[in-house]
């Protein structure tokens, strides 16, 4: 098997991408993130997640290149990373007592295949008080997290459902890129 490059420095990415029992290396670049806000969230995901593996593959044709975008969803707005303790606050207000989606796309590039995907989960908050929602932020674990929380950190009290792949929710769908892997003919 070639080797196989992470387009992402998530921690929680290498972790579930061990599951998956292969050796790999993580190399990423820097991408524009800003995207055409008329395309649905599905499309943001996996169009995030491609420019986030192209950028890398450029350099490394010989290799298999993974790039992943995550997004939360409501029927209003999309959410993003916090920018700040302020919008992290207002996110997780959105959220609270309510069921929103989580999309993260995948992109994976070879020298043969450029293939991308999104996973779909519906997650369903309690309702949140706002000394709830003012330590979870003094903790600073919403500050990189789409959507202001972490479903596999402190963010997992506030969670009363979910409803489709939990590996989703914290950006690496393995099974289905397991999956996709078999269906390219990319042997694991």
């Amino acid at each position: 098997m070639k080797d196989v490059i992470l387009a992402s420095n998530s921690p929680r990415r290498r972790e579930l991408f061990d599951f998956l029992g292969v050796k790999y290396q993580i190399v990423t670049k820097d991408v524009s993130e800003v995207i055409d806000q008329g395309l649905l969230p599905e499309e943001q995901a996996m169009e995030l997640a491609f420019r986030k593996a192209h950028a890398v593959f450029k350099e490394n044709k010989d290799k298999i290149v993974l790039g992943f975008d995550t997004l939360v969803y409501t029927e209003t707005e999309i959410l993003g990373k916090p920018k700040d303790d302020e919008d992290a606050r207002r996110m997780l207000r959105i959220l609270s007592g309510t069921k929103h989606m989580v999309v993260t796309g995948t992109a994976i590039l070879t020298k043969a295949v450029s293939h991308s995907f999104y996973s779909k989960t519906a997650v369903t908050f309690y309702p949140l008080t706002d000394e709830e929602i003012d330590k979870y932020i003094a903790s600073k674990e919403p500050m990189d997290k789409a959507g202001a929380y972490a479903v596999q950190g402190y963010g997992a009290r506030f969670v009363e459902r979910i409803e489709g792949d939990y590996y989703t929710v914290m950006g690496m769908p393995v099974s289905r890129i397991y999956q996709e892997f078999k269906k390219l003919g990319i042997m694991l």
